[in-house]
């Protein structure tokens, strides 16, 4: 390959100059060396060529009858598809030239008339190696910045993966042992329940035939009986026994849920009841869902279709579920502030769960939606990004969202997505895949 074709791999000149004679011989010259090379007469026909394709280089004549050099070098530095393209200005021998004035407008260097061409070609080949120089060192910067960018953003996604990794497995633990520690006394409880219940009858039983068989037992007997009101305790005992024994099964249900929702995630993926992951995050959040001074009682309607079981991170998809459920409480809490008690009364709040298969994806479907105050376009835009959030200060870290699209998405190889509008709620719905 001659320098001829590699000149003109490098360059594509402009020639700007008023005297023909000028433009013929610096056109030849640099042709000859294999520059691609146009020309203009004036300032202001430069200008509307650069506008059309810029060159790479610009020589550029100082003294011009429409408009100087320095006006059109000013023009082009002032614009940003040209401020970057190098200027050579020309001028002859016995004028005086105002180099200072020449660099202040953004001049690169300069050649004089009567032209050397070998010092012309030199200058000309050094301003186009500079630029080209530049524009790789701008290319590399830039791909350095993309890679910075992009490593700083790794390194936050494996903090906040570590981070709530450490966070999700001490809330395991500590929902297990709480569990735990529930589970044996309960358990204790409600395995004498039911003797007690026998036991009692069989001792009220007793007490029946005694009042048969003595229906007059003595002043001093009647005057207890009265004072006990025993008629009361006898209709009231068996309903007080029942009544634990619902409040033991109530125990041993939220015992089952923490055990259900703190279940720590294996390597692998394991069959998982989806159901039973959403029934245990709802029965952990019933005091948020009950009526309170912040909303009226939250109504939840679960439409479940008929899910297999799912392989899964179960753990996981459960802190997903808690994330959703939460954030729609917390838009009930919002929403609902200056509200009186008989408006908060008469506002129906409710989240409907709803779940299907979707077999020609071979996928399942949970869409968790609320009537709340809904979100705006903007905000969608960013919900899913780390540590965004519309909370006040204290209330919200920006993570939950942003954590639960990892774990669908990442983790599952699923989707999250949301659908919303401004006093219309909001629909998140999760799809993933049930293998």
């Amino acid at each position: 390959m001659d320098s001829n074709q590699v000149n003109a791999t490098q360059g594509n000149i402009l020639i700007v100059d008023d005297t023909i004679e000028n433009l013929r011989l610096l056109a030849a010259t640099l042709t000859k060396r294999g520059y691609k090379v146009r020309s203009a007469i004036s300032g202001s026909l430069a200008l509307m060529g650069v506008q059309v394709a810029p060159p790479d280089l610009i020589l550029l004549d100082i003294k011009m009858p429409d408009m100087s050099g320095y006006e059109v070098c000013q023009k082009l530095k002032a614009w940003k598809p040209t401020c970057e393209i190098p200027v050579i200005f020309i001028s002859a021998l016995h004028e005086t030239l105002d180099k200072v004035k020449a660099f202040s407008v953004g001049g690169a260097d300069y050649i004089t008339k009567p032209f050397q061409m070998e010092e012309v070609l030199a200058r000309v080949e050094n301003q186009l190696t500079i630029r080209r120089l530049n524009q790789e060192l701008e290319k590399r910067v830039e791909e350095r910045t993309a890679e910075l960018k992009q490593a700083c953003h790794n390194l936050q996604q494996a903090q906040i993966q570590l981070v709530q990794k450490e966070k999700l497995a001490t809330l395991g633990q500590l929902l297990a042992g709480i569990a735990h520690e529930i589970n044996n006394p309960v358990s204790f409880i409600k395995g004498h329940l039911s003797f007690t219940e026998e036991y009692i009858q069989d001792l009220l039983n007793i007490l029946g035939l005694y009042q048969q068989q003595f229906p007059h037992p003595g002043l001093e007997i009647e005057e207890v009986i009265e004072e006990i009101d025993l008629k009361y305790l006898l209709q009231e005992l068996p309903k007080m026994l029942s009544s634990m024994e619902r409040g033991v099964e109530r125990i041993c249900q939220l015992s089952k849920s923490l055990r259900t929702f703190s279940r720590s995630d294996t390597q692998a993926k394991v069959p998982f009841n989806l159901h039973d992951g959403i029934d245990s995050t709802l029965l952990i959040l019933k005091h948020r869902l009950s009526a309170s001074e912040k909303h009226s009682s939250i109504e939840v309607i679960t439409e479940y279709g008929k899910l297999p079981e799912v392989k899964c991170y179960p753990g996981q998809l459960n802190q997903v579920f808690m994330n959703l459920i939460a954030n729609a409480i917390d838009a009930f809490d919002e929403s609902n502030q200056g509200l009186s008690w008989d408006e908060l009364r008469h506002h129906t709040n409710q989240i409907t769960i709803h779940s299907e298969v979707n077999w020609p994806k071979d996928t399942v479907t949970i869409r968790i939606a609320d009537n709340g105050p809904g979100i705006s376009t903007q905000v969608q835009e960013s919900i899913f990004d780390s540590f965004f959030t519309t909370k006040a200060v204290g209330k919200g870290t920006g993570l939950g969202l942003s954590i639960s699209y990892q774990i669908i998405v990442e983790k599952h190889g699923g989707l999250l997505t949301c659908k919303s509008s401004p006093g219309q709620g909001t629909e998140f719905i999760i799809e993933i895949p049930m293998q």
